[in-house]
């Protein structure tokens, strides 16, 4: 449980700084419109405290929970040593704690099929807020949205355009094949888009890890925070080109359609993008609480049959303790019944004896003096 809490934690938050990263992002003079990135402002704050709210109580509930299992621990071993005068109390707590255990696992499976509002479970797993999941969801769908354009529009407009050598700095010598466009996976209503021919998708994206080199010495990538995975768009590599400088500006001095910088600053743009939508999955699964209930269908397929096994042969343990307790006390009643009946016995025979020679020295001390 603390686990999921924490991959989900660390999903906002990764999510949140992969949207913070949009505003930096631009290609060439364009970027993104400053309404959307003050909206980015908003959104990255109420995700921050939504992964604080769920860590912070998913914390406190972790900890309530460690402390009543290792008070149940404690309880047992104290019952188990004290087994001989505690025996039947044990017994009936073991039974306790087995219907708490069996009712805890049915409560989340129950819970994972029909997920209701407002139930115990909740406290123990919290949901993200709705309100926060849907509007965090629909603000990394209009970023995706106008990244992918930003990129468009200079692919389009710079990098395939031929421009008179006057015209600095769109103007940088750019010839060659065309580079194509990257395919937008959304619509300007944010629904779902299919890619059209020529367009390049998420799909044509390959993962280079931060410790792997890009062995080209044409590309120099931007990479905002070394530690995340940088996304590189293998296919636009060959439409880079070599450059020369001259007068303070980059000039292809090869075929190509790109300088390195345009490359790199596309490849920023791409990277953030591509985060923001592969997080739009989990930030469905979020809006529903999927993996609240993937938690709890996950505890009780894996851990609840173990656990209810071993509660079930700790009362059999118990139960067999008790019944040999309570056969050794019958027998204990039945011996101590028998000893004392046979030291009473023993007591009246001897004083049965001790009244017979009171009886007889009585008798002969009398037969003389009746004698006479």
């Amino acid at each position: 449980m603390r686990c999921s809490s924490n991959t989900t934690v660390s999903n906002l938050r990764s999510f949140s700084t992969n949207l913070a990263d949009a505003k930096k992002v631009g290609v060439g003079q364009i970027s993104l419109p400053a309404d959307e990135q003050a909206a980015i402002d908003a959104v990255v704050q109420s995700l921050n405290d939504a992964a604080d709210g769920v860590s912070s109580r998913t914390a406190d509930n972790s900890k309530r929970i460690r402390d009543y299992l290792d008070t149940v621990r404690l309880v047992l071993i104290i019952l188990v040593a004290a087994l001989l005068l505690l025996v039947l109390l044990g017994l009936s707590k073991s039974k306790c704690i087995d219907f708490c255990m069996g009712d805890t696992c049915i409560s989340m499976d129950e819970w994972a099929l029909h997920p209701r509002e407002h139930t115990a479970m909740d406290d123990i797993l919290p949901c993200v807020d709705v309100a926060t999941t849907n509007a965090s969801l629909r603000r990394s769908r209009e970023v995706t949205f106008q990244l992918v354009n930003v990129v468009n529009q200079v692919i389009t407009n710079v990098s395939n355009a031929d421009f008179p050598p006057m015209l600095k700095p769109l103007y940088y010598n750019q010839s060659g094949p065309l580079v194509p466009p990257l395919c937008n996976p959304y619509d300007p209503d944010l629904g779902s888009r299919s890619c059209t021919t020529g367009e390049l998708g998420f799909d044509n994206v390959s993962r280079v890890r931060p410790h792997e080199r890009i062995r080209d010495p044409t590309v120099t990538m931007i990479i905002t925070d070394p530690t995340r995975t940088t996304i590189l768009v293998q296919v636009w590599r060959s439409y880079v080109c070599q450059v020369t400088v001259a007068n303070g500006s980059d000039i292809c001095a090869t075929v190509g359609r790109m300088t390195p910088k345009i490359y790199a600053q596309m490849m920023a743009a791409v990277n953030v993008s591509y985060g923001l939508y592969q997080y739009g999955r989990f930030l469905a699964g979020l809006a529903d609480c999927t993996f609240v209930r993937q938690t709890f269908r996950s505890i009780t397929l894996d851990h609840c049959p173990g656990l209810g096994r071993y509660s079930k042969q700790v009362f059999i343990g118990l139960a067999m303790a008790s019944a040999a307790v309570m056969l050794s006390l019958v027998l204990w009643v039945i011996y101590a019944r028998a000893r004392w009946h046979r030291k009473r016995n023993k007591q009246l025979m001897a004083r049965s004896y001790h009244e017979q020679l009171h009886l007889q020295e009585k008798y002969l001390l009398g037969t003389p003096s009746s004698g006479r």
